[in-house]
């Protein structure tokens, strides 16, 4: 039996049918919500005054603005509709330079007040803002400070006056120490080496990245630590430090220890070329006998090393050891990472900063590395003051 085909016209004719009745009920959905919107329009009830003193905390994340804000504001109960919200917060002309971060306001106050506490410095809760190189620990230098450590950074930025939770180097101590790594948000491919440095603190070495971090007064010692640690992981992995890590003949830990060093031993722009020297020389085998694996075990730190700490093995002296430090010795920024990911093309097995502005030269054999270490000797770049 043959089957009948359907005349073309008779297609085209059901289409345009279809499009007709689509377009009919869409007109007739913006009619009905508007008729909707002006005869229930979204409640402006206001709140009077700048709040009834009850305290509490709210966060604008990055990318974030104020009036996104507002359904979160309702809910708190800092605001009473989010329609008076969005109209103070169009009123005001700064709004739009709100910065994100954890703000502290009160319940109860108007709109306007409210987007004018948002706005105030003064009701920002202080961030957490940790450099590239940072250690755990403080670091005392010779003949300088001491450089504030992240877990002294963390206890500073939550015992400011007014703190409610004040979070002690001694707590972050314990925490970092005891608790499963796994809970802290430690990643997958940093585990065994974590877990194989026992109940030591400074196992979290290198896990928390650079950045600045929002300080929510709410958190405790442990979902601080878990929040940084977490944050790092999904910026380090980010990068694609697993797979970059196995295309250069390292694990991920690995090259997190790699990179570490370049944050403390080069200037930023040699990043990918100190990371040559870190693979030429691996691959040799050859020490690499860095300055920066000696001074990380060591009381009190400066540049040039003794002949006596050079020869104290520990798990990090890399003139005393094969290979790379056990753990990272610093927090490695993102470029570093990404140096250590992508290094420059060179033999360079040697490497020597000669000035006080940073210059950095690369060589290939110990005679000229020499030449340009005295050259740096000659500048005081590697001057003493034990």
């Amino acid at each position: 039996m043959r089957l009948r085909k359907e005349p073309t016209y008779v297609k085209r004719r059901q289409r345009g049918i279809a499009v007709l009745i689509a377009t009919l009920i869409l007109i007739i959905s913006a009619v009905v919500y508007i008729g909707y919107m002006r005869t229930n329009p979204p409640s402006t009830r206001d709140f009077i005054g700048t709040g009834n003193g009850v305290e509490v905390t709210v966060e604008i994340p990055e990318g974030s603005s104020i009036s996104a804000l507002g359904p979160e504001l309702v809910k708190a109960g800092v605001v009473q509709t989010n329609g008076a919200f969005q109209i103070a917060a169009n009123n005001n002309p700064d709004a739009a330079n709100v910065k994100p971060g954890v703000y502290r306001v009160q319940k109860e106050m108007s709109a306007e007040s409210a987007v004018a506490a948002l706005l105030d410095p003064a009701n920002r809760v202080p961030s957490l803002d940790i450099p590239g190189g940072a250690t755990l620990m403080d670091v005392k230098v010779v003949g300088g400070q001491t450089r504030l450590g992240i877990f002294r950074q963390i206890s500073d930025a939550t015992c400011q006056e007014g703190s409610k939770n004040c979070i002690q180097v001694t707590e972050l101590h314990r925490i970092a120490g005891e608790t499963p790594p796994q809970e802290l948000g430690v990643p997958e491919w940093a585990v065994p080496q974590v877990l194989a440095r026992g109940p030591d603190p400074k196992r979290l070495e290198g896990l928390i990245a650079p950045g600045e971090y929002v300080i929510n007064p709410e958190d405790d010692a442990r979902s601080l630590l878990t929040r940084l640690v977490s944050d790092s992981a999904k910026k380090y992995n980010e990068t694609g430090i697993v797979e970059r890590a196995q295309s250069i003949g390292l694990n991920p830990y690995e090259l997190l220890s790699a990179a570490s060093l370049i944050e403390r031993e080069a200037p930023k722009n040699d990043f990918d070329k100190v990371a040559r020297v870190i693979l030429n020389r691996l691959r040799k085998p050859m020490r690499l006998e860095f300055d920066s694996t000696v001074n990380y075990d060591v009381t009190e730190q400066e540049i040039a090393t003794t002949d006596e700490d050079r020869l104290k093995v520990t798990p990090w002296n890399t003139y005393a050891k094969d290979g790379l430090p056990e753990t990272p010795i610093a927090s490695p920024s993102i470029e570093a990472i990404e140096a250590m990911e992508h290094p420059a093309e060179g033999e360079w097995l040697f490497f020597v900063t000669v000035d006080k502005d940073g210059t950095t030269l690369f060589n290939n054999t110990f005679e000229e590395h020499l030449r340009d270490t005295n050259q740096a000797i000659d500048n005081g770049v590697l001057d003493s003051n034990r």
